[in-house]
């Protein structure tokens, strides 16, 4: 997907917060924000919004010599969504059609970081969002490739969230399934550490993409992702940097995510902050 103008002033509130995450001291931000501001310059020149992130977090990185900013939040996350796995677990038994539910629970898992800092009311807030349906769910053709597949690859974002594909892995289980996330920290996106956190090596395979942008850009993935991401049955992408960076790929994908701007809800066609499980031959 094409870096959009919108996108630019976004990316630079995020080098903002990351600075200040890494270090109160006033002149290191600075040093991030001017190197951030010409690498924004320059836009034209990287392949996706992942890509043109992963520069800027790069800048923060060299700067404070803190290589994970995001480090205590991840803990947090993770921490938070394996208290309410009970809760999430039961809500998928009280369910008729639980691949649907284990689907939705996998995309609400996206809003944990806003849930947790709504006082205290995660709970409540995950629930809030577990009775909105998918605005579109191509539910049918997921099922119909699940008959014949032998191998699923999902492609994870952030750390909180990996709980919540936990519960989609273990209703899968046992599709042969393997669980790819970035290959170094950036932002609050998951890594191979916060997936084995999770629990997610109970039921799938935990790889890294090769690549540390916020989303799996394919000219940067190792060998093995590739090869496992051009051989698998069944594609599944989470969230909005994977989208950015697979759509228009040419593979055949299915994307599980929340739509929380409004480029990538005009571009996949739906309202914004609408859930979408949506396969590449319906974009």
């Amino acid at each position: 997907m094409e870096i959009l103008l919108d996108c630019l002033p976004c990316m630079l509130r995020q080098a903002l917060e990351a600075s200040r995450l890494a270090t109160d001291q006033t002149d290191l931000q600075e040093k991030i924000m001017e190197d951030s501001i010409r690498i924004l310059s320059h836009y034209k020149e990287y392949k996706s919004s992942p890509d043109l992130c992963k520069a800027i977090h790069r800048a923060v990185k060299k700067h404070t010599c803190v290589k994970d900013p995001y480090a205590e939040i991840k803990k947090r996350d993770i921490n938070a969504a394996k208290k309410i796995l009970p809760d999430l677990l039961g809500f998928l038994k009280s369910k008729q059609n639980s691949l649907y539910w284990a689907l939705k629970i996998a995309a609400t898992g996206n809003i944990i970081d806003s849930a947790i800092n709504n006082n205290g009311r995660m709970m409540e807030c995950i629930e809030e969002e577990l009775r909105k349906d998918f605005s579109i769910c191509d539910l049918g053709h997921f099922q119909d490739k699940l008959k014949t597949a032998k191998s699923l690859l999902i492609i994870g974002d952030n750390a909180g969230e990996t709980v919540f594909d936990r519960v989609l892995a273990e209703r899968l289980f046992p599709l042969d399934t393997t669980y790819a996330v970035r290959s170094e920290p950036v932002i609050n996106d998951a890594t191979v550490e916060d997936a084995y956190a999770s629990g997610l090596a109970d039921y799938t395979k935990i790889i890294s993409t090769g690549c540390s942008a916020p989303g799996a850009v394919l000219e940067d993935c190792s060998e093995e992702f590739l090869h496992t991401f051009e051989c698998a049955d069944i594609i599944i992408s989470k969230g909005q940097g994977n989208f950015e960076a697979l759509s228009g790929c040419g593979k055949p994908i299915f994307f599980l995510l929340k739509a929380k701007c409004e480029m990538i809800s005009q571009k996949l066609g739906v309202c914004l902050n609408e859930y979408v499980f949506k396969h590449t031959e319906s974009i």
